[in-house]
């Protein structure tokens, strides 16, 4: 069975955020494959209700992912107290020795890739390398279901969503790729909208706060979560840039709180959020160090949102540093030796019970229980450029009728990029160099 070919064709890409082209991380030799069901992020609900009621898929997909890489181990990493999802996995993979379930505390960031790795097999990957290097594949468990669903010829056109935050119905529920922001806003039944409530796209953490409710999911969506314009959450995400630089230079004491519970200075990466903060403040970009710890930073916001005692921002520092670099064509240098994580690094992980009390978060952590029925819109837009490279090419007129699943752009010549197909049966009523609008025969 050619999986990778099959993959390609389905248009699977990592649907835990990133969205590299899955057909491509697949095309590489490995030792093992890593199922990533930690969803670190508070206050999602996604893959732990994906695992609970997909688990033999999963496997499947572990299988078919096992056999592309020639890796003869594979490991389901989940939280204990996914008790649903813990129960499910283990009856599926009672026939499976080459597949064990690794069972983590609940700590943030443990989703990280990196620090996965490093929990599951002892490995350090290193600034300038990627999980191959350490003969790893880590996939998302969405992504696993996407795989199994490719050797079944199903391609990705939905997308598990979780609806939370200041909603009157907290859910989870399958959409078309392309479903409106706002649309989905209704269906959890916010009250108000843009002027009342602000939107988080992802997770509280590592999510972009989203101004245009009228975008629409995309492969890699998650979470949509809504929050009163005066929670802290949103107060500090909404502080102007110019006045983060000046609060950096006013009040950091230089404290070092942001470095030392970083996840991956823990890891042994060097990443120095303090330095960051040192730097902004003082103006002069030679203060930041090791350039590869600026590189190394996921983002996590472990600084920010917990570590710093001033109520800083050191993760947009950080940020606005590591752009910079990108743009530079700056990347991470050779590392001069081993990497290794420090000794004490477990004790240096934060239960997310912990980050959340400290983001104001706890009224919000509920069940957001799966809806059974499918969403359906009126109207998808597709965007061209939902992963990692390339925009897709489109192969559709405006007037073509399409059914869900049908080929709808393909990735260019030469390039990175991923298949894109129809996600409701309909219409095509729009094609430029950003979406395919497709609208649905029932509308």
């Amino acid at each position: 069975m050619d999986v990778i070919g099959l993959v390609r064709t389905a248009g699977v890409v990592g649907a835990g955020g990133a969205g590299f082209p899955t057909h491509v991380k697949l095309n590489a030799k490995a030792e093992y494959v890593i199922a990533n069901g930690a969803e670190c992020e508070p206050l999602l609900r996604v893959d732990r209700i994906l695992m609970a009621n997909n688990a033999e898929r999963i496997v499947r997909g572990m299988e078919a992912a096992m056999s592309a890489v020639g890796a003869d181990k594979g490991v389901v990493a989940t939280k204990e107290h996914y008790h649903a999802a813990v129960k499910a996995l283990e009856g599926a993979l009672k026939d499976h020795p080459k597949i064990r379930l690794h069972v983590m505390k609940n700590t943030y960031p443990l989703g990280d890739e990196k620090a996965l790795i490093h929990e599951i097999t002892g490995r350090v990957v290193a600034a300038d390398e990627l999980p191959k290097d350490s003969l790893c594949v880590v996939c998302n468990v969405t992504t696993l279901v996407n795989i199994a669903g490719a050797l079944e010829g199903i391609p990705v056109t939905r997308k598990y969503v979780t609806i939370g935050g200041e909603v009157e119905r907290p859910v989870t529920v399958s959409v078309p790729v392309g479903t409106p922001f706002r649309e989905l806003a209704r269906y959890g039944g916010i009250k108000g909208g843009e002027k009342d409530h602000a939107l988080i796209r992802g997770g509280p953490c590592m999510g972009t706060l989203e101004e245009d409710w009228d975008a629409v999911v995309t492969k890699t969506t998650g979470g949509l979560l809504f929050f009163k314009w005066d929670h802290p959450l949103i107060v500090r995400r909404k502080i102007p840039i110019g006045r983060q630089l000046k609060l950096a230079q006013a009040v950091c004491c230089q404290c070092s709180q942001c470095t030392q519970l970083c996840p991956r200075h823990t890891l042994g990466l060097g990443v120095e959020p303090h330095k960051a903060m040192r730097a902004a403040a003082g103006g002069d970009a030679k203060l930041l160090g090791n350039i590869n710890g600026i590189l190394s930073c996921c983002n996590c916001g472990l600084c920010t949102h917990y570590a710093c005692p001033m109520g800083l921002t050191p993760s947009v520092i950080m940020n606005i540093f590591r752009e910079g670099l990108l743009k530079q064509g700056v990347r991470p240098s050779k590392s001069p030796g081993p990497v290794k994580a420090e000794p004490d690094f477990a004790l240096k992980r934060i239960p997310v019970s912990r980050l959340i009390a400290r983001m104001a978060l706890g009224s919000f952590d509920v069940d957001a229980p799966l809806d059974e029925k499918p969403f359906m819109p009126k109207k998808v837009r597709i965007p061209l450029r939902m992963h990692t490279g390339a925009p897709s090419v489109p192969v559709v007129s405006v007037g073509a009728e399409v059914n869900e699943g049908r080929k709808i752009a393909v990735i260019p010549e030469n390039a990175l990029g991923a298949e894109i197909h129809a996600s409701i049966d309909g219409k095509v009523t729009g094609v430029n160099s950003n979406y395919i609008e497709i609208t649905g025969r029932e509308a």
